[in-house]
Formats: structure tokens, sequence, C-alpha cells
């Protein structure tokens, strides 16, 4: 749908219009100038019921359970099953950092608002506790249980304190008196020195004491800050058979050796805790003049957010831990006593250190199409050549993202090239992207950077790559007031012959070389004359001022998109309700978006057979009698991270590829775009890759069932990986 300017208020204000005649209403608000418009999708008269609906949070959490049972699999290299589990342990950070913060938030201020599924945020905060409690007993069961024996017959030995040989005591202690006392800071609470203030997620030690300090003072407790600079896993000295290799954790280092910083006393006990604090940031942005220099303040404030979450290690007494309690204002069900280290994503770091690639993924080459070897990528503007006569097509990391690193630096090196536009949400420090828009600036060539100052947790980041772009002499802006910029877009302008024509990459991942590696995602690199025209018209809406502007390809959210999804997948029901061929296969990160699932449970009511791959949460119930009998959901937990965006409409015979998922954020509350493949060979690849072999996949699947519960495909099911396939090439194997 192109949304017909006649629908606004042109003083401002709302109005309100049926789109597509469905019945579904939408309140459409902006301003005078026309700077911004806002849409708010208001919903139908035959939306389901809130039981129809699954909870967003325990959804996450279901997410996160099954990438702790990838550090069970034993057909998972040994190493990388201990990467799952502290990818798990990250992801719960990151949740009670933002989801649960929130949560509370709604509690204190008495916000009556209710989720999709009918439930007040108590109330998910209640269900959020017991499964999160048991989701961290559970990550160090299989700590304790399984990795570390399994990582001990394979030799490599976590030593606890009690298993250090003679010689191994006295290095680390050695490096705990050179390395570590000289960075810490004890403070010893008395009424000059009330407990101190505690960084989010920061290792630190509470330590009882018995005796008098130099002064006569006997307060008994100090707290100790341990810097982040530290590393927190050692690898000790090769012992005698020189084959098995000992790793100490800084945390055991610090505890054994605690007694060093006091001395004249005596330790009673110590033990490790930790604190996570709401890290989600607030800028004011309709109120700010100077969106860069608001959040580079508001940066300061994450390590200093209410406190959300308290660990404390198996050490700590009763009266310690509700002594912790009273200092963070929390209570028990906040409380995470943990058999182990605090922080688990530290582990991460003996991945590195074991030097074992045996107990690592085999090495993986991503490819280069033929198309594209040679000439195509000598730097020398072969890239632009292949272009003029086939869009190219990439799935990565099968296929290399070097072309698309190629296509940004053969157009800063190109003197033909006049003028380069980007979106950057995530680029990763040193980005070899960003560098290529430097060389393009200095060059002489009009350089455009959209910068998502707001990309979560990348927020220094991206300041730090904004103010660089600028000093190079780029024209940098930060997107739209109140609409995250996630589209990943990239337009060059170059002169051939006596005209200008228009070169284009759309992604559905991000500009970041890391990802790259391990995310799984779709890049289209085309001089098609249609799609480049949208993108430079997204440009325009993302840098000047004006009304929404008609786009002939892409499909936009907050303006299109999201009613474009709609009315096809309701176009889907009509084509089934005929006797036509009908169906849908999508596959996303994410599924929440209310109107959508309505549309999506239309569907299928209308016999339309509709398949999900969503990797994380889905709030659809996929499977309910009478409702969504004709839909089946399925997540994918492998090697790669499922990261790539694409959908299929059978009656329309269409395919499209996105930035966004079918969430709230994305399809109102973002700068997002969906692009369709139109080329039958480049169409046929991605179906095929993308969307119908995972479909067969019963090794790295799991079936989301209607209650919200996640099953894998039955035991007898033949074994394959569509991952696997991909990595070799094996694409007759692709199903």
């Amino acid at each position: 749908m192109i949304v017909d300017p006649d629908h606004f208020d042109r003083n401002g204000g709302a109005a309100a219009f049926d789109s597509f005649g469905s019945g579904e209403r939408a309140a459409v608000t902006h301003s005078p100038s026309g700077q911004f418009i806002a849409v708010n999708w208001l919903g139908r008269d035959d939306m389901p019921g809130p039981q129809q609906f699954l909870n967003r949070e325990l959804s996450r959490l279901a997410f996160n359970t099954r990438v702790l049972a990838q550090a069970r699999d034993p057909a998972v290299p040994l190493l990388e099953r201990l990467r799952f589990l502290t990818i798990s342990s990250s992801n719960l950070d990151e949740f009670f950092e933002i989801r649960v913060s929130r949560l509370q938030q709604q509690v204190v201020y008495g916000l009556a608002a209710k989720s999709p599924d009918g439930r007040s945020a108590q109330e998910i905060l209640d269900l959020v506790a017991d499964e999160t409690h048991r989701l961290v007993a559970e990550q160090y069961r299989v700590l304790q249980d399984e990795l570390l024996p399994a990582l001990q017959t394979a030799g490599l030995r976590l030593q606890r304190e009690d298993a250090w040989t003679p010689a191994q005591r006295q290095w680390l202690r050695d490096y705990f008196t050179s390395d570590v006392l000289p960075v810490l800071t004890p403070i010893g609470l008395d009424p000059v020195h009330p407990f101190p203030h505690v960084q989010n997620k920061n290792f630190v030690l509470i330590v009882s004491l018995d005796g008098a300090d130099a002064f006569g003072r006997r307060s008994g407790i100090a707290v100790v800050q341990v810097p982040r600079s530290l590393p927190r896993v050692l690898r000790l000295p090769a012992g005698a058979d020189g084959a098995t290799r000992d790793f100490a954790l800084l945390s055991t280092v610090v505890q054994t050796f605690i007694g060093d910083l006091f001395p004249g006393m005596s330790v009673a006990g110590c033990a490790p805790f930790r604190i996570t604090r709401d890290s989600d940031l607030f800028v004011a942005e309709e109120e700010t003049d100077d969106l860069l220099e608001a959040l580079k303040g508001e940066l300061n404030r994450r390590n200093d957010g209410d406190a959300v979450r308290l660990e404390v290690g198996e050490q700590c007494t009763p009266e310690m831990a509700r002594f912790l309690l009273a200092q963070f204002e929390l209570t028990e069900a906040e409380l995470y006593r943990v058999p182990g280290p605090v922080n688990l994503h530290r582990l991460a770091a003996l991945i590195d250190l074991a030097d074992r690639p045996d107990l690592r993924w085999p090495p993986h080459v991503p490819r280069i199409p033929v198309l594209l070897q040679g000439k195509a990528m000598d730097g020398k503007g072969g890239m632009f050549r292949v272009l003029r006569d086939t869009p190219v097509v990439l799935h990565h990391p099968y296929d290399s993202a070097a072309p698309v690193l190629e296509f940004a630096r053969q157009a800063a090196a190109d003197p033909d090239v006049l003028a380069i536009k980007m979106t950057l949400y995530r680029t990763g420090p040193s980005s070899p992207f960003a560098r290529a828009l430097i060389d393009a600036a200095r060059a002489g060539k009009d350089v455009t950077a959209v910068v998502e100052l707001r990309a979560r947790f990348d927020e220094a980041a991206n300041i730090d790559l904004a103010t660089e772009l600028q000093n190079a002499g780029a024209n940098v802006v930060y997107g739209v007031v109140g609409h995250k910029t996630h589209a990943q877009m990239m337009l060059v302008v170059r002169r051939e012959a006596q005209r200008l024509r228009r070169y284009v990459h759309l992604g559905t991942g991000n500009y970041h070389p890391v990802t790259a590696r391990l995310y799984t995602d779709v890049s289209l690199l085309t001089c098609d004359p249609q799609l480049t025209e949208d993108v430079h018209q997204v440009f325009l809406t993302l840098t000047g001022l004006g009304g929404v502007r008609p786009l002939k390809r892409l499909l936009q959210s907050p303006f299109t998109l999201q009613p474009a999804l709609i009315a096809r997948i309701d176009q889907e029901a009509a084509a089934a309700q005929g006797g036509q061929p009908a169906g849908i296969v999508a596959k996303m990160n994410a599924l929440t978006e209310p109107q959508v699932i309505a549309a999506l449970y239309r569907a299928s009511q209308a016999g339309v057979r509709v398949d999900l791959i969503v990797r994380g949460i889905c709030c659809l119930r996929p499977g309910v009698p009478g409702l969504s009998d004709n839909i089946a959901v399925r997540g994918l937990v492998g090697r790669f991270l499922e990261h790539a965006r694409c959908w299929w409409f059978e009656s329309r015979q269409e395919l499209y590829c996105s930035s966004a998922d079918w969430m709230e954020r994305n399809l109102h509350r973002r700068v997002e775009v969906a692009f369709p493949l139109d080329d039958p060979e480049l169409c046929r690849k991605i179906k095929a890759q993308c969307l119908d072999a995972p479909l067969h996949d019963t090794m790295g699947a799991w079936l989301l069932q209607g209650d919200g519960t996640y099953a894998r495909p039955p035991a007898d099911a033949t074994p394959y990986s569509v991952q696997d396939a991909l990595v070799r090439a094996d694409l007759a194997e692709l199903r």
C-alpha cells in the first residue's frame, strides 16, 4: 500500500482511514512541516483474544533454553558446546538489562497496560522469575556435570584451588602479587566509607574480616571490585606431560589470596557477587538539539541504572546475601545463588586459550560466486561491469561477504563514482566499510552516512564512527526522531557514458565483518532502475524533509511494510478460498506483531498452509484447532545464527527479503525496507536455501507447540542439517 498524503490532516494531528478495505483501521499523525509521520495501527474488530497469544518474555526465555540445549548436544564440538553455554549466559544478561528492567519500571509506576496475552507486568515478572531461576540452575548443572568433566577427559582442566599443584600455586601467587594486587582497591565499610557504587555486571567480592586494622577499626566488612581489564581465565604453565592444559579462574585466584589485601586481619568469609542493572538508554529526542551529545551523556548512565538482579557465589552466607540485597534494594526473588563463577560468559576466553582446533567447528571458507571471481574483484571497477549485466544475490556466510565490501571499496576508489550513501547500524570497531566511506570522502566524493546512534550496546562505537566520518568530510545524519534506522542499504551514483547510473546493495543483516561470518543473511547487488530509484527516495526521506514518498518496489516501515504484509497474507487467504494455489513460507528472527499474527490466523482458517521459521521469540500459537490448524512454526539453532528474513507468497509467486522482523518495533518504530527478488534464478536459489530446505531440517530444528513449549523432531527422522549441507556446498542435498 502507498499511503496517500491526502489522508493526512494538513494542519497536523491525525486522520483515520481504512487500509486495503480490509476493515483494519489506522491513525496517521504528522507535523505541519511534514517532517514527522506516525502511523498507529488501531486493529480490527475480529482480533483474537489474549489466550491466542504466547507471552513474549517467556518465548524469549524458551529460545535461550534451546541455545543451552546446544551445550548438551554431543554432536556439537566440545568447545563450541562451551560457547553455547556462554551465549546463553550473555543472552540472559541482556534479558535482565532490558526486558526485566522495563517490566519492573511498569510495576513501580503502576502502569496498567497488559501484554497481548492479557498478563500484567507483575504477573509476567513472577513467571519470568520462576523460569530464569530454573534456567540458571540448568546452566550451572550443564557446566559442572557435563562440560567440565568432558573438558577434563579431553585434556583441558579448569582447576579448583584444591587441585593446584605446588608449582601452580606458586605461579598463581606470583601472578597475583605482580599483576592483580597492584590494581585492587579494597573498600572497608564504616561511617566514612559507605557501600561503594558497583558497576553493571562487574566482578566484585564481599569479604568479612576478623580483627582490627591499623587504625583500630573493626567494621568487619570490605568490598573489592576487580577491574575489567584483568583476564578472567588464566592459562597455567604446561605440565610435565606437555599435553594436558590447565586453567584457573581469576575469581578463584583472588579469593585464594585475598588475605594479602588485609595484613594483620583474618578473612572469615569471601564471596563473589555481581549486579545486573537497567541498561536501557532514554533520550528525549524531540527535546534535544544534538542527539550525539545527548546520547554521550546518557551512556554514562548505563552503569548506574537501577539494580535488577543479584548473583552471588555459593560461598555467600545468608547474612551476606541479605546485606547485599538491602544495599541494592532487591528482594529474595531477585537473588541468584550459583555454584560456580558468577559470570559464565567469561568462560568464553577458555575457547581461544585452549588452542584445540580439533574441539571446534572445522574452518569454513565462504564461497565467492563464479560470476564475481577474477576481474570483478580486481579493485578496478569490475563489480560495476558485472552488475550492469546481471544482479547478484549472496547467501551469507556460505557466500562470502567480500563482494559487498569490494563494492564499497571500488566505489570509493573509482573516479567515475560521484556519490555514496549508506546506512550504518552495527559495523564493529575499525570497520572496513567505514574506512571505504572515509577514503571516498577524502577523495572528494559526496558521501552521506546515516549512522544509527541508538543501536543498542553499540552506541559508543557508533558515536566514534560518526565523529570520524564527519572529520573526513562526510555528511552524517542520525535518521528520524522516534524511529531507529535499521534498513541495510548502500547507494552508489556513477557517471557512465554521459549518463548517471545508480547501483545498490540491500541486505538483511548489518555491515559488520564478524557477524558476516557467523550470521545467515541475504544480500542483493543490482542496478535495477526501479529499486535504485526507491533506495534514492528512502535516503531522501531519511536526510531531508517532506511527505511520504511513493515507492515502486520496496516496502518501507513505518509506512507501507506492515499493511502490505497483511494485504499479502489476506490475498493468500482469498486465493485459498477461491480454490487457487496458496501458501506462505516466512523466515524471521521474531514474530510478535498482533495484527500480523491475526492475519496469519485468518489465513490458516481459510485453508492456507503457513510454514514459519522463527529463530527466537514467537507469540503465535500454532496447531490450535479451528484457529491455526494449518500453521507450523519451527526454530533453527546451529553453528550459524539464523538471521535472514525472507517471505514467500505462493499465489503471487513473490519472494521478499528484508531487514525487518515481524515485530511491533520493526513495523512501526523503525525505518526498514523489504526488497523483492525478481530474477527467477536468484529467487529459486534463496527460496531453496532459506525457506524450503530448513523445513526438512531434523538436527537443528525445534518445533513450537500450541502451549509455547518446543519439541525436537521425531527420533526416527532422517538426520539432516541444512547448515551442514550449505557448508559442504552440497546443493543436491537441499530438499
